[in-house]
């Protein structure tokens, strides 16, 4: 087979391999268009003329301030997580100290415990601290997160050269200079890599926010799209149109973070 063959071979695969997983997502923006009792009436492939109304039912329901604390407690969680999990990293990668092989493995342990049997002692513990009537249930934790700490680790213990550290040390650095001006720059692609990850995560995560958050100034967007609708309708088409508006800031992450993040993928997989 011709090298030509094989790379038009290759390309109709990708290409329809693409469309069958573009397709749900493009009849998703298509069921936004149309009026809630049309949708059960079949598949759609075309576009209707029921968007402005669906928008109007959308705007109706502050999404703009659901929208808003989705941003702030992804953003904010994203920060936090990455920041707590990239100096954990360091620390267990390059550094000795006691217990330190004991309290990783415990880091690793804590990575099977299913989070759900945990939650109902974290809302108890919300509660005794205060803060059930805030965001900060939802973005605290994140900043302990095992699967950051660990992805940390392996990258900056194959990818940041200790010698490259020594001379830093030598020439009269701090470990925190030596963590911001020389580390930071070796693990950037797992920084994006972390960051797309939790971000999708926290923007998702809807059980947590159930339980926690009881004051609707305070939805994040998935409490927001099942609540639209009324006590005797449910609007799937304006719920499909909320969700479509909820996946943009997702994909334009990854647009512009995609070659980092699979840069970040396949670097971390590879130790040495």
């Amino acid at each position: 087979m011709s090298h030509t063959l094989r790379t038009a071979t290759a390309t109709t695969v990708v290409a329809v391999l693409s469309v069958f997983a573009l397709l749900p997502f493009y009849i998703m923006v298509v069921m936004g268009t149309y009026q809630n009792e049309d949708l059960f009436k079949g598949i759609v492939l075309l576009p209707s003329t029921y968007l402005l109304e669906n928008l109007k039912t959308v705007a109706a329901s502050r999404f703009d301030l659901v929208y808003m604390n989705s941003l702030i407690v992804s953003a904010a969680s994203t920060v936090l997580s990455v920041f707590v999990s990239a100096f954990a990293g360091f620390a267990f990668a390059k550094h000795e100290f006691k217990y330190k092989n004991k309290i990783f493995t415990a880091v690793l342990l804590t990575m099977m415990i299913p989070g759900q049997l945990g939650l109902v002692a974290y809302v108890i513990e919300m509660r005794f601290i205060g803060l059930t009537g805030t965001l900060l249930p939802l973005i605290l934790p994140w900043v302990a997160n095992a699967f950051g700490i660990y992805w940390m680790t392996q990258y900056i213990r194959s990818a940041v050269p200790t010698e490259v550290l020594e001379s830093a040390r030598i020439d009269g650095c701090s470990d925190i200079a030596v963590f911001f001006r020389i580390v930071m720059a070796f693990i950037y692609p797992a920084i994006t890599t972390l960051s797309l990850l939790v971000f999708l995560w926290s923007w998702n995560n809807y059980l947590l926010p159930l339980i926690v958050i009881n004051k609707p100034e305070l939805f994040t967007i998935p409490l927001g799209i099942t609540s639209l609708g009324t006590a005797y309708r449910t609007d799937l088409a304006a719920q499909i149109l909320g969700l479509t508006i909820g996946t943009l800031p997702v994909l334009i992450l990854f647009a512009l973070g995609s070659k980092s993040f699979i840069r970040g993928l396949t670097a971390g997989s590879v130790k040495g």
